[in-house]
């Protein structure tokens, strides 16, 4: 018999972010620590495929039926459980949506998080994608975490060293837990730095702060640039249903990225730590003719090459071909592979 918290043949399409139709043969809503363990007892749960759902905005549902058990994150609370000269330590549930998060630590008066605000998701998604934008990734942030291992029936805590954090990429993804749905992030622990400094390098930031007349910004304004920065050239995915930046920027070779930006003048590009050399995939996508174009009732978002958008009903096999003309295209022009962001049970 099934937990009374497990339902049955439950409609996913308002639970992803791309409006996607699909439906589980089970589905749970987490909201307790204690169901994420009764998961690992339970013979009919751990018998099904699992897949594990934050707040859907970076999943590509498969079309039809998931014929397994998917678990949707939904721990709530966040709180100040330290500090020290350095920096405050807040803890989060899993389940928090981040942005409001984000918000409410600015609100406190901890600064660290601005440049990722209004990022789409929940608190226990972002150290597995280890999102990132405008010049900073959420791996910087992350003190520690909690996360239950259901193969194994145990709770578990990962140091940020743990996470092995990378570009988009984390432990939780290199090894395959994101996919087989085997861990569950309960709750992250932040450290915020008290030594604050704005980071503001990436495009965009100082010319909107500028419009505003501020020179010396705190981290508040410096959020409130960026969120206009995001509503300027992100739809809002309950009026046009997208999954955010679809792909990956490539990582290419020095040698390479020298060649292309030879060919193509202009070209963004941002060297890294290990030499290697990242490439703007919306400027990619733009260049080789996507930036607001349609294939079915899907396109590439007329503002930002980047962000696929489902027009209206869309089915995931709609996105997998958009997906792969694009990436074919860029692969032609360039001879740079693109990688899918989102991620599919």
């Amino acid at each position: 018999m099934l937990p009374d918290w497990i339902r049955t043949e439950v409609e996913l399409a308002t639970l992803n972010t791309l409006a996607l139709p699909a439906r589980a043969a089970l589905f749970g809503r987490l909201e307790t620590p204690g169901q994420i363990a009764a998961v690992a007892t339970d013979p009919a749960l751990m018998s099904r495929r699992r897949f594990v759902l934050g707040g859907g905005s970076n999943v590509l549902l498969g079309g039809g039926e998931f014929d397994g058990l998917v678990l949707q994150v939904a721990l709530r609370g966040r709180e100040l459980v330290g500090e020290d000269g350095e920096a405050f330590y807040v803890r989060a549930a899993a389940g928090e949506s981040w942005p409001d998060f984000v918000d409410w630590t600015l609100k406190q008066g901890w600064p660290g998080l601005e440049n990722l605000a209004l990022i789409p998701g929940t608190v226990g998604a972002a150290p597995i994608q280890n999102i990132g934008a405008y010049g900073i990734e959420v791996g910087e942030r992350i003190h520690s975490l909690t996360a239950f291992d259901l193969r194994h029936g145990e709770w578990q805590n990962f140091s940020r060293d743990d996470c092995r954090f990378a570009y988009r990429d984390s432990v939780f993804k290199q090894e395959g837990w994101h996919r087989d749905g085997s861990l569950v992030v309960s709750e992250v622990v932040f450290r915020l730095p008290k030594r604050w400094q704005p980071l503001l390098g990436y495009s965009g930031i100082g010319e909107e702060l500028a419009r505003r007349g501020i020179d010396r910004p705190d981290a508040r304004q410096v959020a409130a640039a960026v969120v206009a920065l995001r509503r300027s050239k992100l739809p809002d995915p309950a009026e046009l249903p997208n999954a955010g930046s679809f792909f990956h920027n490539p990582v290419v070779s020095a040698a390479q990225a020298e060649q292309l930006a030879c060919e193509f003048p202009g070209m963004p590009r941002w060297v890294q730590a290990d030499g290697m050399v990242k490439l703007a995939a919306g400027w990619l996508i733009e260049r080789a003719g996507w930036k607001g174009r349609r294939l079915g009732p899907v396109g590439m978002y007329e503002k930002q090459a980047l962000v696929l958008v489902n027009h209206g009903g869309a089915t995931a096999a709609d996105v997998t071909a958009l997906a792969t003309a694009v990436g074919a295209d860029v692969e032609r022009l360039f001879g740079v592979s693109l990688c899918i962001e989102p991620v599919a049970p």
